[in-house]
Parts: C-alpha cells; structure tokens; sequence
C-alpha cells in the first residue's frame, strides 16, 4: 500500500476531519499568493502612455466590439460562443487583451484586435465595459444550476477543490483580476474550462492569471464544468 495512503489510514475521524480545512486553506492562500506575484508582477512589466482618445473613437471602437460581443456587449452565440464583456473587471480586461497581444492567450481574431490598439484606448474600453448591464443571454439548463450554486459556494471537498466564490466573489462579479462569471455564456464557460491549457498560458515565461486556473479546470469533470457554467450564467 502507498505510504501516504497508509498514514491516512491510520488518522483518526477526527484528525482526518481536521486536516481537510486545513488543505482548503493552504489551497486558498496559494492561489491568494500566486494571484499577488502574477498582479505585481504585471504592474512592472506593464506599458505606460499619457495619450488620451476622445469620446468619439471610445464609442466607435465600442460599436466595432460588439458586432461581435452582442447588444450592449451581452455576449452572442454564433457560429461559437462569444463571450460576455458587460460588467466585466475592467483590470480583467485590459489583462486578457494584453495576453492576446502578447500571445499568452490564444484567439486568431482577437490576436488582430488586440494588438493595435493603445493602452490608453484598451484602459477606456476596459472602464465602458464594466459600466454596461444587459440582462444575461440565457439558455442554460435550469436543472443543472442547483448543483452548480454549491460547487461555486461550497467546493469540491472531496477533491480540495476551493468554493468559486473566493476568487470570483459571492455573486461572481468578479475581484479586481478575477473576472465577472455573473451572466456570462455557460457554453462559452464550458468551452474555455475544457480548452483551458490549449488557449490560456501559452508562454511560460509570462505567467498571468491563468496560472490559477490550471489544477482547477483539471480537477473539475465535464458535469461539473456544465453545472458550474449554468448557475453563474443566470446570475445579473
């Protein structure tokens, strides 16, 4: 028998139900550390430019995001899903389209978008983003939010798996770096979880959020992700 399998073994119930907590919480502070490195990390290495945009060229290049994005940028489901950015973490933004420039991120179209734009127009996006609130697309399962709403409050104990809810807040909309789930596209959820080491992270000498979310979106099951992605979906 396996040494560590052993020693389990020979906990006691009560010790076996003190040291869960305790691997949550060092699970927790983990990623907290991580998430500070990677935000520190970013500020360093992170592009400067006093320039300005008009108003004008803001609300043209708005217009110009959601031919794709949708209606007041609700996400679109078309020939894939098209993600939500209304009421989006504007320092979420401005990361992922800096990934995208950067190739960290991987997106054929969005590589073109993001990289001729300027800081300065990227950061004006970012904050008119967060100010849209369109009612969610929809379109979920209803029978799979319930199992979904304790996966994203409770965990996955069993698997040491933190609640969603530490990173993405209580209603997912997101902390700082960590983006709004409230609203967004379970298919596109879906997508990207399942795809996660395939689109996210792709140079490792420039580690970025996504770091975060590797053993997560390793850890979860295909059901899981679904259940996940249909209860933050229906969230405003």
């Amino acid at each position: 028998m396996d040494l560590r399998v052993r020693r389990a073994h020979a906990l006691s119930p009560n010790q076996r139900r003190v040291r869960r907590p305790v691997k949550m919480a060092s699970l927790r502070l983990a990623l907290q550390s991580l998430a500070l490195t990677i935000v520190f990390t970013t500020t360093i290495h992170a592009e400067t430019d006093t320039r300005t945009v008009s108003q004008h060229d803001v609300e043209a290049k708005l217009h110009y995001c959601t031919t794709c994005h949708g209606l007041s940028g609700r996400g679109f489901r078309g020939y894939y899903p098209i993600p939500r950015l209304a009421g989006q973490q504007p320092e979420y933004t401005k990361n992922q389209l800096q990934a995208f420039t950067e190739r960290r991120r991987t997106n054929t179209i969005m590589f073109s978008v993001a990289h001729v734009l300027s800081p300065a127009m990227i950061a004006a996006l970012a904050s008119s983003f967060q100010e849209l609130n369109p009612k969610p697309l929809g379109g979920a399962p209803k029978d799979l939010a319930a199992a979904g709403k304790k996966i994203f409050e409770e965990g996955i104990p069993n698997s040491d798996l933190a609640p969603c809810a530490s990173c993405h807040g209580p209603e997912a909309k997101g902390v700082e770096q960590f983006p709004r789930l409230a609203g967004q596209l379970d298919d596109y959820i879906i997508n990207k979880l399942t795809n996660w080491s395939k689109e996210r992270g792709q140079n490792a000498a420039e580690p970025d959020t996504s770091a975060i979310m590797v053993p997560i979106a390793h850890i979860l099951t295909e059901p899981q992700i679904r259940a996940v992605a249909a209860y933050v979906s229906s969230l405003e």
